[in-house]
């Protein structure tokens, strides 16, 4: 694949999926992960989520900035790496809002507590499996009978 397919297939399973489970560290170094929903992702991977101020996410990247997102629909999966940012900016807020995020604010997108975090991509693995779930079982199937390693699609790695 070309590098540019290759982000084109990120971004779509992305937009695909629109929950990323989004991976912070927190102060005892443990890795934390939770469920965000995607406001937009850029062609050239980077993402946009609406958080709280007060959430642990922001806690997190405020003391370190590596995260990790990772996205998963059917046979689709991307896992990406990055450094994440908290936004506070109201123009940012207001041009980014949609009546979606109103069901977590409800007041709207000059809450004080509503905040941004825009994840800054770097790199992304992604993994189909093409024909759906029956073809991933009759793969499966295939790879017990001939005793052979299961081959179920494709995936790749790339710079972000």
């Amino acid at each position: 694949m070309t590098e540019e397919r290759d982000i084109s297939k990120v971004t779509d399973i992305i937009n695909g999926s629109r929950i990323g489970m989004v991976t912070t560290v927190n102060e005892d170094g443990a890795l934390v992960s939770r469920p965000l929903a995607v406001q937009d992702v850029k062609d050239d991977g980077d993402m946009w989520f609406f958080t709280g101020l007060g959430t642990s996410q922001v806690a997190h990247v405020r003391s370190d900035p590596r995260v990790n997102v990772s996205f998963g629909k059917n046979t689709e999966w991307v896992s990406i790496a990055g450094n994440a940012e908290v936004i506070t900016d109201r123009q940012t807020i207001r041009d980014m809002w949609n009546q979606t995020v109103e069901a977590w604010f409800p007041d709207g997108p000059e809450t004080p507590e509503v905040c941004l975090l825009r994840v800054d991509s770097e790199s992304a693995e992604y993994w189909t499996s093409p024909g759906g779930t029956a073809a991933t079982v009759l793969q499966w199937v295939k790879s017990k009978v001939t005793h052979s390693r299961m081959s179920v699609g494709e995936s790749g790695t790339v710079e972000l």
